[in-house]
């Protein structure tokens, strides 16, 4: 059986002008005319035609996707196996385009619209919004995390630099607690759980105790809080969750 060009562009979805200048170049050739002298081409044609496709939506140049076909030590293995390996490194490159578009949709979303080198001396590692979305994520309401997002639509660099310094100075002395042996439910490892707690509502959503419980939780079960916490300090997440239960239980007591 033979095909018309017509046929075979359509099959393709490309153009009949492509197919012509494929014949011109010799990379395609169509096995057959007919009396007419219109090009045919066969299922073998067919065959080199998904091939060469298949090299020019990974961006080959026509040269090389002709020298690539017409290598007389390469057989129908020899491409499958190449095309394997293209596939991965393209399917590796898009899952990284595809991160980079979810973080640049992150940040619209919180109304963070900071250079790339701003954001890392912001930010570095940490996501400022993840206790917002795990809220959601567990407690099913939007609310938390609705505010969460009204609230940090309007943030300033300046704003997000002040709520790291903040960070950053409640994690030193919740380090400095640690290593001075200061018992988890002591008074002031308590005060520190709520400062914590506050933290989050004044920067974020209004985190109840209940929610903060959950958080709790998390810390020492979700491996993201857990080594973040634990940069502070080793068993600095156990610590703080140990530190919030006691404090929640101290407040509805």
């Amino acid at each position: 059986m033979s095909y018309s060009v017509g046929q075979v562009a359509g099959f393709a979805k490309i153009t009949v002008r492509t197919l012509h200048h494929y014949d011109e170049i010799g990379l395609l050739v169509p096995s057959e005319r007919s009396h007419a002298g219109h090009r045919r081409y066969s299922d073998a044609d067919l065959d080199r035609l998904q091939q060469i496709l298949f090299y020019r939506e990974l961006g080959f140049p026509l040269e090389e996707v002709a020298a690539l076909l017409d290598d007389p030590g390469a057989d129908p293995r020899e491409h499958l196996r190449r095309q394997h390996e293209l596939l991965t490194t393209r399917i590796a490159e898009l899952q990284k385009m595809a991160e980079a578009v979810e973080h640049a949709m992150e940040a619209r979303k919180l109304g963070i619209n900071l250079t790339p080198e701003e954001k890392f001396e912001v930010f570095g590692d940490h996501d400022p919004d993840q206790y917002a979305e795990e809220a959601e994520r567990r407690w099913g309401g939007n609310e938390p995390f609705a505010e969460s997002q009204r609230r940090s639509a309007s943030y300033s660099k300046q704003d997000w630099a002040r709520y790291k310094e903040e960070s950053v100075d409640w994690g030193r002395r919740l380090a400095s607690l640690m290593a001075e042996g200061t018992p988890a439910d002591s008074e002031r490892a308590m005060d520190l759980a709520e400062e914590h707690r506050l933290q989050i509502v004044r920067w974020f959503y209004d985190c109840t105790y209940e929610i903060h419980c959950g958080l709790a939780d998390l810390y020492v079960t979700d491996e993201r809080f857990t080594r973040y916490y634990e940069q502070l300090r080793p068993d600095a997440a156990r610590y703080l969750h140990d530190a919030i239960l006691a404090n929640t239980a101290r407040r509805q007591a």
